[in-house]
């Protein structure tokens, strides 16, 4: 069961924003399906045949708000694909917020990596697979 439909970021530049994003979505195998003045688009969009995607919106805005325990984790296949999403996120402009690794306290096979993007907010990617 999917629970989000969508989900936005804010940033106070999407031109800045789009080699990080472009990146680390990129590493786990996400398509961008749209880049237009002031918007990113990430994902497959739901329509009313397919309903059962997810899409992430990076959006510019002057109201960006960081809360620390506000974060948006993404779902990966293989670790490989978290080491990738970290990897890709330090080389543009990301900073660690912990390295990829088992996180066993969430569960035995739970396996993550944390950034920060280049305003702040808080991103993960995860893998839930015994590899």
């Amino acid at each position: 069961m999917l629970v989000l439909d969508h989900v936005s970021i804010s940033v106070p530049s999407t031109e800045n924003a789009r080699p990080f994003y472009d990146a680390v979505m990129a590493a786990l195998g996400v398509a961008k399906v749209y880049d237009r003045p002031g918007a990113l688009g990430y994902g497959v969009r739901c329509n009313d045949i397919e309903d059962f995607h997810s899409c992430l919106a990076v959006y510019e805005s002057a109201d960006v708000n960081f809360d620390e325990k506000r974060h948006w984790c993404f779902k990966a296949t293989t670790r490989a694909q978290v080491a990738a999403f970290y990897s890709a996120g330090l080389a543009n402009g990301g900073k660690d917020n912990g390295a990829p690794g088992l996180r066993p306290h969430y569960h035995a096979n739970y396996f993550g990596a944390f950034l920060y993007d280049p305003f702040g907010n808080r991103i993960e990617a995860v893998c839930h697979r015994a590899e």
